[in-house]
């Protein structure tokens, strides 16, 4: 069944309401920019789905992120399998005698520690970031798991502290008996980040599950989720909610969190560990370095995003392992268990409270089926056969039982390469339905790669663009990403689905940069890529109107720049190197044996120095190492260098094009932990990728490199053997644009993106004839391209103002470094 929701969007009320400023007068000619549009014809219906969110547990998104809980590691199930540093008491402190047990005495098999406490003793919570944060005035809910068994009662005092004092009267419970749950509240008397929860016993006792909670929960939903970050994704209007990764889905053992497995903690995300009551649900080893509790689990996101408008889109493992750890599981009776789970997913999802699985939910308190309609297998894998392998079986057994349900591919973690071909080609040859693309790039290859899908097979499968993002939360960012989005909605035929990642980031625990909602223990902000996101989520519309618009002249001239050598985690030797121009004439040459005074350490990083004549980097942990040496206006040459691996993870680098460390082309050979090799594209030190393979470097052998550089041309030989080519002629087009259509409400919706550093002047052709109201509602981002929106400042936020004098044919003055919404009335 399609699943549909409200468009906001901006109401004429609500636009009038939230004027702010005059729109710009109309732009005087000359122009810089025509923009022509069609409102007779119809381009791509863009379905309500399309824009929507990707939630994954990284950078502490859900324990001290989304999931409300204030306690950390209240089961107290932290180990090193985590992550080196942790302990079963970490984030506690104790006074008295107070230690973890693992025995028989635990509250349940799945919770396998419980802290065993002295009389007078008593333990605290830090909570995360600065400490447990409560606001003056609202609730907190208590409860823990508690037993004394035969030895009589204990009474509990349960304190709210910090630096300054009692944040709320101290409150008691007395623990009687075998494991019961015991609850209190309490109402903070003030306000503070600093909190620090303390249970206090007065005789022996086991405790378990310690617990707080905001009352004020998203939608008020008990083991719910925090509210302000809940709410600004609720305000992006999600199409979808993709869930729950990411790289924890495919990472780990595919084993069970039991005894056989010897309670297997590097586990797959496997969605039953993670409903049910919680103190029963697993616990497990987070990919990214932390415990993840699965408080938050299966039923939550469901909810979630039933409370969002989305559509939820799970994401289960293929048992093929991906990010680095590439393996593939063969196991025919694990295969089909997880296949069996994943149609037991959807039983949970879509069946009735009368099957096996729909009881269990119905029992969780939603008796309804949550409407489930797409599902996704596997995550970014790297071997393309043996995952296709297994996806094959999955969507068979879901196709036969429930053909409704759209199972969604993917084609590997990057956006071109061997792999992404290969993966590209199984998913033709099987007519799946949709492919899962993800590519994280520099913003110059967001301008420049606007175009991406208009040459996709109009007949093949279809797009799920589930991560993308260009490298940075800057206002430049978000104009890139704004501009490529405009070519994402031009093909709206083959991209069906788009959500930026990764969606959230505690400021404390990060493992990825950027993101697109940032947050501490109290506050919460959007980035400049929150901003455009909301933008395109709330006016997104029904239909593509065919437009084209006029671009900004070339400039581009030949690759120039000097050479360079580096190395990443990696010892790599270098010798013979010589850079010959296009007429013969030799202008480098240095096989090193009257030292390195040719070459400039322009990275100041590593140990570079001469050693048994060769230029040497020795130090193995010392990343992007760049020594360089040559003219920046250098052009057209050949580039021949010896390199030789040492030790280390990797291989080395070659580069080309140099201007400094942060404008340069390199052969990256041996790279990603030595599983693939490409050449990279460094602009404003962010990368991007020109030609890939899985090129693997051997410790100890010579290789023979040769760069031919002609003009945007580039090809590289490996020991005599061409290796790729390219042509870098792409144009950073910083004006883009697409108009949609709003059926209900007949607006034009002109989108569009002026990345330069001056205005843009433009004429706007509705075409003739075209009966339009006199004024448009206009909402705008601009902002200095290195403008970031963190807690303290907002420089990034939308301006709605109205615009006088559309007509079917106008002008108008975009601002520079704008993106901006036009919503255009037709009569």
């Amino acid at each position: 069944m399609a699943r549909r929701r409200w468009r906001l969007g901006l109401t004429l009320g609500a636009l009038l309401a939230g004027t702010l400023a005059a729109g710009p007068t109309a732009a005087a000619e000359p122009t810089d920019y025509t923009i022509d549009v069609d409102p007779t014809r119809t381009g791509a219906k863009i379905d309500d789905s399309m824009y929507g969110v990707f939630y994954e547990d990284i950078n502490r998104a859900a324990d001290g992120g989304l999931y409300a809980e204030l306690v950390q590691n209240r089961s107290f199930e932290y180990t090193t399998a985590d992550n080196a540093a942790y302990k079963p008491l970490t984030s506690w402190d104790t006074s008295g005698a107070a230690r973890v047990v693992n025995d028989d005495g635990r509250l349940n098999a799945r919770n396998r520690n419980y802290l065993s406490l002295d009389g007078g003793s008593s333990v605290t919570n830090s909570g995360y970031n600065t400490g447990i944060a409560v606001t003056k005035g609202k609730r907190y809910d208590f409860s823990v798991w508690a037993r004394t068994g035969s030895t009589g009662s204990a009474p509990l005092t349960l304190g709210l502290r910090d630096a300054s004092g009692d944040l709320a009267p101290a409150r008691r419970v007395t623990a009687r008996g075998g494991w019961t749950k015991y609850k209190a509240s309490f109402t903070a008397a003030r306000t503070s980040a600093t909190g620090r929860l303390a249970v206090a016993s007065g005789a022996p006792v086991a405790l378990d599950e310690i617990s707080l909670f905001p009352r004020d929960t998203y939608k008020g939903r008990a083991n719910g989720l925090r509210d302000d970050l809940a709410q600004k994704i609720a305000d992006l209007k999600p199409g979808f909610l993709r869930f729950p990764g990411g790289c924890l889905v495919n990472t780990g053992s595919h084993e069970g969190y039991d005894e056989q497995s010897g309670w297997q903690r590097k586990r797959s995300y496997q969605w039953k560990d993670t409903i049910g009551p919680v103190e029963q649900r697993a616990t497990n080893a987070n990919f990214w370095g932390y415990n993840q509790s699965y408080g938050l689990g299966y039923y939550e996101y469901f909810q979630f995003a039933e409370d969002t408008g989305a559509m939820p889109l799970p994401v289960v493992p293929a048992l093929v392992t991906g990010c680095g750890q590439n393996k593939a599981t063969d196991d025919p009776a694990l295969l089909k268990r997880h296949i069996q789970d994943t149609l037991d997913l959807i039983e949970f999802a879509n069946g009735p409270a009368t099957s096996e699985w729909g009881k269990k939910r119905a029992a969780m308190g939603h008796p309804k089926p949550f409407g489930l309609t797409h599902l996704e297998v596997g995550n970014e894998e790297n071997l393309p056969e043996e995952f296709f392998a297994r996806f094959k079986e999955f969507r068979a057994a879901i196709e036969a039982k429930y053909p409704d349900i759209t199972v969604i591919s993917n084609s590997g973690p990057d956006d071109s390469g061997s792999t992404f071909d290969k993966a590209w080609q199984l998913n033709r040859d099987a007519d799946v339905a949709m492919v899962d693309e993800h590519y994280y790039n520099s913003p110059q290859w967001f301008l420049e790669n606007n175009d991406r899908y208009d040459s996709y097979d109009r007949k093949g499968p279809k797009v799920f663009l589930g991560e993308y993002a260009s490298q940075g939360n800057k206002f430049s960012n978000a104009l890139s990403e704004a501009a490529f989005m405009t070519g994402l909605e031009r093909n709206a035929d083959i991209v069906k689905l788009a959500s930026y990642a990764p969606l959230l980031a505690n400021e404390d625990y990060v493992q990825w940069k950027p993101n697109m909602i940032w947050y501490d223990n109290d506050q919460s902000w959007g980035s400049a890529n929150y901003e455009t996101q909301k933008l395109f989520m709330r006016n997104v519309g029904d239909e593509v109107v065919p437009s084209k618009a006029s671009g900004t002249p070339a400039t581009s001239g030949p690759i120039t720049g000097a050479v360079g050598l580096s190395t990443w985690a990696t010892s790599a030797a270098y010798d013979d190197v010589k850079v010959t121009g296009e007429d013969g004439r030799t202008l480098l040459s240095d096989d090193f044996s009257a030292g390195d005074s040719q070459w400039s350490k322009a990275a100041d990083k590593g140990t570079w120095a001469v050693q048994d004549g060769a230029y040497v980097q020795s130090d193995e942990a010392a990343e992007n190492t760049l020594v360089t040496a040559g003219d920046k206006g250098w052009q057209n040459y050949d580039l021949n260098v010896k390199a030789t691996k040492k030790a280390g993870k990797e291989g080395f680098m070659v580069a080309f094009g140099v201007k400094d460390t942060g404008n340069h082309y390199w052969w990256n050979l041996g790279g990603w932990n030595n599983t693939q090799s490409a050449v990279e594209k460094t602009v404003d030190g962010a990368k991007q990728t020109m030609v890939q393979d899985t090129t693997a470097i051997e410790t100890g052998r010579s290789y023979d490199l040769r760069v031919e550089v002609r003009g945007r041309q580039v090809t590289l030989y490996l020991d005599g053997k061409k290796w790729g080519s390219f042509t870098d002629d792409k144009p950073a087009e910083p004006f883009r644009q697409v108009v949609t259509r709003d059926k209900a409400t007949g607006d034009l919706i002109v989108k569009v993106v002026n990345a330069r550093g001056s205005e843009a002047r433009t004429r706007v052709g509705l075409g003739s004839g075209t009966k339009v109201r006199p004024t448009a509602k206009v909402t705008t981002l601009a902002a200095d391209p290195a403008a970031e929106n963190t807690k303290d400042a907002t420089p990034v936020k939308p301006v709605t103002s109205t615009f006088k004098g559309t007509s079917d044919s106008f002008s108008y003055t975009f601002p520079a470094n704008s993106i901006t919404f036009m919503r255009i009335g037709t009569d």
